[in-house]
């Protein structure tokens, strides 16, 4: 239970920050965001509040924002029957399309035809009396209440996405990833600062059969190179003997002002299937200000080149181990139930930057896909047409929920059946 508590909250503060992004710039740029929810399913509770309605939804699995577009714009079908609410100009800023009994008075009215995009108005028979047919405008800001008994704000052309420049398009796409990327920085600084205190490079203390206490390093030594490669951070150490395939390694170390180098067989472990190949350190830290800012700042930098790294491996040989879902990150999540809050706060952190980047890929469907697009329209001068974007997303969406289907179905074979 545990576990699934602390997958709950870290997949809904990822969820939940990355559609923040997108909502916050959305608004800034002058398109309409109809609803931000926290949560998905049913709907607990609605607020509507400056053109935007708030929603809170009875399954805690992050959340989602409905931006005004050509894929989210309010229609009443010819033959509806609805419930119009005037103002004293007669109107209509309210309207009701379902069949629920809301508490407001208005006319009911069979819907001929309306257009709540451009001309913005209902043209339909007043209690169905097909003698009575009557126009009425729509104010700009009407609501119109859907069949979930959500009630948005209808959708006019100028402000929707594809009404924007191009730039603003782009910066609300990528506020998402830019989020996401902001948590991790953030994360990773509350670390440095709740933390001991940032790791050095000089040797502390030993794990039991350690590669390089038999090797003949000692306490106190200070590693300044691994097979040439210049350390800086324990991290550098920890990155360079995930790439390198020699079975040993030359260490050099400074001891006493002297420049002694050593040669170490790294001990090999494997966890969740993921090979790691270490030393047997622990390293004394330092607990000063400067260098806890260096530490979260060097933890988020240091995440992201791992990531993009991982993202290049796939590229030149793809794997499904390699990917992992929800599942996937309810098993991690369950396994760092037992090893405290710190552990939890990194993978916090890291899970944060990886969803920022996978969602940069160009793939449709994604805000990588749909920042293609608009390089597309920057470069081009014109957006793609709604036609051929509909198509684009469709097969996008398609190739992403089979993904999702495969890497799901081969979380579970490796955590559960295998």
């Amino acid at each position: 239970m545990l576990g699934i508590l602390i997958f709950l909250i870290i997949f809904g503060i990822l969820v939940v920050v990355h559609e923040f992004g997108h909502f916050i710039v959305a608004k800034k740029s002058g398109i309409l965001v109809r609803e931000f929810s926290v949560g998905m399913g049913p709907k607990l509770f609605q607020k509507l509040h400056k053109n935007t309605t708030y929603t809170v939804r009875w399954l805690p699995l992050g959340g989602y924002v409905r931006l005004a577009g050509p894929d989210d714009t309010a229609k009443i079908d010819p033959g509806s029957m609805v419930l119009l609410q005037l103002n004293e100009k007669g109107q209509v800023v309210r309207i009701n399309t379902t069949s629920d009994d809301i508490s407001f008075d208005g006319i009911p009215v069979q819907v001929k035809k309306a257009d709540l995009e451009d001309t913005l108005y209902i043209e339909g028979f007043e209690n169905g009396d097909e003698e009575k047919l009557r126009h009425f405008d729509v104010i700009h800001d009407a609501t119109i209440i859907e069949e979930n008994g959500t009630e948005l704000q209808i959708a006019p052309r100028d402000v929707q996405m594809q009404s924007v420049s191009v730039w603003k398009k782009i910066a609300t796409n990528f506020a998402g990833p830019f989020n996401n990327a902001l948590l991790t920085l953030v994360v990773f600084m509350i670390y440095a600062f709740v933390s001991a205190g940032a790791p050095t490079t000089v040797v502390n203390n030993f794990s039991q059969n350690s590669p390089a206490q038999t090797a003949g390093i000692e306490k106190g030594d200070k590693i300044v190179k691994v097979d040439q490669q210049n350390i800086a951070s324990t991290t550098d150490i920890q990155q360079y003997l995930s790439t390198t395939k020699n079975e040993q390694v030359t260490v050099e170390i400074e001891r006493n002002g002297q420049s002694v180098q050593k040669t170490v067989t790294p001990q090999t472990i494997t966890e969740n299937e993921t090979n790691y190949r270490l030393l047997g350190l622990t390293f004394d830290v330092d607990g000063s200000f400067s260098a806890r800012i260096n530490q979260g700042w060097n933890l988020t930098t240091n995440t992201a080149t791992l990531i993009f790294k991982g993202v290049k491996s796939l590229v030149t040989g793809f794997s499904l181990n390699k990917l992992s879902g929800p599942v996937g990150i309810y098993k991690q999540a369950s396994d760092l139930s037992n090893q405290g809050f710190l552990s939890i706060l990194y993978f916090l952190g890291a899970i944060s930057i990886n969803l920022g980047i996978m969602n940069l890929l160009p793939i449709p469907g994604l805000d990588g896909g749909k920042l293609l697009l608009n390089l597309y329209e920057l470069l081009r001068g014109k957006p793609v047409s709604q036609e051929k974007e509909v198509i684009i997303n469709i097969v996008g969406v398609v190739i992403l929920f089979a993904l999702i289907i495969a890497v799901t179905g081969n979380d579970i074979y490796r955590y559960f059946i295998k």
